[in-house]
Formats: C-alpha cells, structure tokens, sequence
C-alpha cells in the first residue's frame, strides 16, 4: 500500500464529541489524549536553552553523552546493566519508531507482524505502509509462522498491562522460534500502580532475568514524552541487539532521521535527573485516586490498568454511547474502537489533565 491509503486519522471521528464537551458552562475537561499538560524540569529547560546555538549538523547515533546517560538511565532505572553505547540509538520520538521499524527492518508483502490486541494503532499502521499483515494476539502461542515483527506494549495503552519477567520470556521464546525480531514498547515502563507494580519496577525486555545476557533479536524502545513531560521534544531512544541497532542506525542516516542537537543535550539532561520523574509520578498518583473511584461511583468498571497513563474503563455500552453520555458532561475520553476491534465498548481515560481538571470530572461524574 502507499501513504496515501491510509484511513483517516481516527482522532478526527471525535470531533462532535469534543464539540458538545466544549459546550459545557464550565468548559471541557479533555481525558482523551495523553499529551502531558505538566512543565519540563528546570534541568531539562536548562540544557536545550546551553545548547540553543546548534549551527552544526547533529548525529544520527547521538553524542557521546546523551549514549552513555541512555546506558546509566538503563542500569540505574529499569535494571538493565552491561549495555553499550553501541546498543542504544535515540529517535525522533517513538512514534515515528513505531511507525517505520517494518519499513527499517526489510518486513515486506506477505510478512506478518504481531501486535497487542488492545493496541495503540500505529503498530498496525506500520506494518500496513511495507504491505505486511497486522495480527492481533497476545498469547504467543497464537503467533503465527511468517512473522517477522513483534510488538509487545507494557504498561500498556490503552489497557494498562503490565508484562511480567515470565511474561516476557515466553514471547521471547517465541519470537526466537519463529525467527522474528521483538520490540517492546515501554514509554510507561515508569508508571506501575496495582498489584506488585505497586511496589515492585515494571521490567523491561532488556532485563536479564528475561535475556540471560543474550539480546539478539531484541529491542526496547522508550520515549521522555510521559516520564518527563518532554512530548513536545520529541525524545526517545531504542536499545538492544547491537547488530539491530547498526542496521537502524545506517538506515536512518540514509533517511535523515536525526534527533535535533538541542533535543539531544536536553534528553542528556533528563536522563541524569531522577528527582523529577519521581515527582511526576506522584502527581499521576494522584490524579489517578480522584478519578478512578468517581469512575466506579458513576457505573464504570476499571480493567486491568494496573500500569500506565490510562485508566481503561467499560460501562457495559458501545463506546460511542458512552462518549456521548461524557460529552454531555463536558469530558472527553478515547473510543475503544481507536484500539482494535476486541474492545467496543472501552473507553481510555487518560491522567495528563491539570489537578484542577481531574477534580472537575469527578464532580460532573458525580452529577454535581
């Protein structure tokens, strides 16, 4: 297929739905997409502003610093020790990531790529651009041969799942046996909530608990969009097998994919300062207690959501029907149909909205 057979931007059905919520007499509250409302850090601020006269083309591969803060940031946050600078790789956000690995990695007409079954949509879109074939599974036992790509997502969006070590493990084996390469996207990988995430770091791919040592055919993707309230940076990295990282690497050189030097010195900063994510962290801490009882109050049932942004909600209804209804109310969420077809009536709830906003929508859900 070509770019321009693509659907529709699917957020553009939501429209009307936002229209009727601006109407309410005291405003919107916009629940639906998780663009982080919150400042940068100082320290991040700081940085770009020391770096602003960027005359010189940046590197593709990074500077040595923003490389070597990757690899600290992997050892010291997500328990991933021994990586090398030739490993890590920063991209142009994670979306353009998500969207072009297929296309970077040679994945073609007649290839399949996996993805999770609630799902953020570019990892379809992705492999629809090279002409592949998008399969929804989340047991690995459901993989098919011919695949290519796997798409794992943990903490999840929408759903908020959170994959475990024996989790990981098995969809490592898997991919191993089908010979197909294993992205796990873990931009929330700093957000777990219930259960043992309560207390215990969300694993990444990387961990050695699932590798062994061996990445091969690995790679972990993350972005300082959320953790760090950097979306509109457009910051991110992916680690993993090396052998995987120079193929991305030469690709993206070709293509002129380069993180803008500013953005790299910012990133830098980001990576060394933990002060802050913690700090965002109890400020969704929060939002989340007020927002997910008024949810339950008003008729709604949270699954899983045990990690992440989101809080992924059903009422029993069409997901059209309760965007409707909150509307009405003034709120916004996000349709579960956005998220493959095995959710109609979800409906994502994200937390990036003020302290102010969030307390609003448990008011109006309330009926008050």
């Amino acid at each position: 297929m070509a770019v321009r057979d693509l659907d529709d931007y699917p957020w553009d059905a939501v429209a009307p739905y936002a229209q009727t919520a601006r109407s309410h007499p005291r405003g919107i509250v916009d629940l639906s997409i998780g663009s982080p409302v919150d400042p940068a850090p100082e320290v991040v601020v700081a940085a770009i502003a020391a770096s602003a006269d960027a005359h010189a083309y940046p590197q593709t591969a990074g500077t040595s610093a923003l490389r070597e803060a990757i690899v600290a940031w992997y050892a010291r946050r997500r328990g991933v020790p021994g990586l090398t600078v030739d490993e890590v790789l920063p991209t142009v956000g994670s979306k353009e990531l998500v969207a072009l690995l297929p296309l970077l990695l040679d994945i073609t007409v007649g290839d399949i790529v996996v993805h999770p079954r609630a799902a953020y949509p570019t990892y379809a879109v992705g492999a629809r651009l090279v002409g592949a074939t998008p399969v929804a599974a989340d047991d690995p036992a459901e993989w098919p041969e011919g695949t290519k790509l796997i798409w794992l997502n943990s903490p999840g969006n929408p759903d908020g799942r959170v994959l475990g070590v024996d989790d990981y493990r098995a969809a490592v084996a898997r991919a191993r046996a089908l010979g197909a390469v294993i992205a796990s996207d873990e931009c929330y990988g700093e957000l777990g909530w219930d259960g043992e995430w309560a207390s215990a770091p969300v694993p990444s791919i990387l961990d050695p608990r699932v590798t062994s040592g061996v990445r091969t055919g690995l790679l972990s993707v993350y972005s300082l969009s959320k953790q760090s309230n950097l979306a509109g940076y457009r910051a991110a990295f992916a680690a993993g097998d090396s052998a995987l990282i120079a193929r991305l690497l030469t690709a993206r050189k070709h293509l002129g994919l380069m993180v803008p030097g500013p953005v790299q010195a910012a990133m830098t900063a980001a990576l060394g300062d933990d002060r802050h994510v913690r700090a965002q962290k109890e400020l969704y801490r929060a939002r989340r207690a007020v927002l997910r009882p008024a949810l339950e109050r008003a008729g709604f049932r949270i699954d899983r959501s045990e990690g992440g942004l989101y809080l992924w909600a059903s009422e029993g209804d069409d997901a059209w029907v309760s965007m409707g209804r909150l509307a009405k109310h003034g709120i916004l969420a996000g349709p579960g149909h956005f998220y493959g077809a095995h959710f109609p009536d979800h409906v994502r709830f994200s937390l990036t909205a003020s302290d102010e906003r969030i307390a609003e929508a448990a008011r109006r859900l309330a009926g008050s």
